[in-house]
C-alpha cells in the first residue's frame, strides 16, 4: 500500500505514469478575481467588442439590424457618440490602431476602418470566414473567428500574416471570441462560457484562466459573458456581457 501511494506521489511530481507513458500536464495558472467596482451600462447593448483608449470605452454592439460602434463613459454608462451599421451588417470585435479603429462584422466578411474621433467609416476590407474578436498587440492585429484559431493581420492593410491554433493541455480550444491584447498575451472570452483565458500568441497555449461566473446575471436571459477591456497602466480590466446591466472593474491575481 505504501509503495502504491509513493508511486502516485512520484507520478504527480514528474508528470508521468507508472508505466512510463507521459501524462498530459496543464501548465496554466488559475487566476483569482477581485471585483473593484461596478458601473451601470446600456442593457440594450449586445456586446461584441470592448476596448479602453485614453480613458474612453469603445464598444461594438452587434444585434442584426441594430449594430453600432460607440464611445461610452464607463463610469455612468452614458453613450457619448454612436455610429450605426446598415442592415444586414452585424458588428463584431473592435480594436484601436493609432487614430483609427477596426470593426469586424460577424458573417458579412467586411472589416470596417473608422476614424477614432468621429467613428465615421473610412474604408472596408474583405476577408473570408467569420469575424468574432479583434485586438492589437502593438505590431499586428489578432483576430478570432469562433474556432480554435487566431489569425494575425497587418494593422494597415488587414492582410493575413500568420495563424496559430489555441490549445489547452494539447487539446484545441474552440469558440474563442472577444479578445484583448495585454503585455504580450491575448486574453479571450470563450463563447457561452463564464471563463476568460490568457493565451500565449507565440504557441497558442492557454497559460491562465479565470472563472467570472459570480458576475453573471441570473434568470434574466442575459447571462452570456462577453467583453474584456484592459485599463491601461493598472493591470485591471473592465468586463461585461451581452445585454448586461453592469460593467465590472476587476483585478486578476494568481
Amino acid at each position: 500500500m505504501r509503495k502504491h501511494f509513493l508511486a502516485i506521489a512520484l507520478t504527480a511530481l514528474c508528470g508521468c505514469s507508472t508505466g512510463g507513458t507521459p501524462l498530459p500536464v496543464r501548465a496554466e495558472t488559475t487566476m483569482k478575481v477581485e471585483v473593484l467596482a461596478e458601473f451601470p451600462r446600456d442593457p440594450d447593448a449586445f456586446t461584441q467588442g470592448l476596448e479602453m483608449h485614453d480613458g474612453v470605452l469603445f464598444e461594438s454592439a452587434g444585434s442584426r439590424g441594430g449594430s453600432s460602434v460607440r464611445t461610452v463613459d464607463y463610469r455612468t454608462g452614458e453613450v457619448l457618440r454612436k455610429a450605426g451599421l446598415v442592415a444586414p451588417l452585424r458588428g463584431s470585435g473592435i480594436t484601436v490602431v493609432d487614430d483609427r479603429i477596426w470593426q469586424l462584422t460577424w458573417q458579412d466578411g467586411a472589416a470596417i476602418r473608422r476614424d477614432l474621433t468621429t467613428l465615421a467609416e473610412i474604408n472596408r476590407v474583405a476577408y473570408t470566414g467569420e469575424g468574432w474578436g479583434l485586438c492589437h498587440d502593438g505590431t499586428r492585429l489578432v483576430m478570432s473567428d469562433g474556432t480554435a484559431k487566431l489569425t494575425f493581420r497587418d494593422p494597415v492593410t488587414f492582410a493575413v500574416i500568420g495563424t496559430v491554433d489555441v490549445t489547452r493541455g494539447g487539446e484545441p480550444v474552440e469558440d474563442v471570441e472577444e479578445l484583448e491584447c495585454v503585455d504580450g498575451a491575448v486574453w479571450a472570452n470563450l463563447w457561452e462560457s463564464a471563463e476568460i483565458v490568457r493565451i500565449d500568441p507565440a504557441s497558442g497555449e492557454v497559460t491562465a484562466g479565470a472563472d467570472l461566473g459570480s458576475l453573471r446575471p441570473r434568470g434574466s436571459g442575459d447571462e452570456i459573458l462577453n467583453g474584456i477591456a484592459a485599463v491601461p497602466g493598472t493591470g485591471e480590466f473592465l468586463v461585461t456581457g451581452k445585454n448586461w446591466h453592469r460593467t465590472y472593474r476587476i483585478r486578476l491575481t494568481g
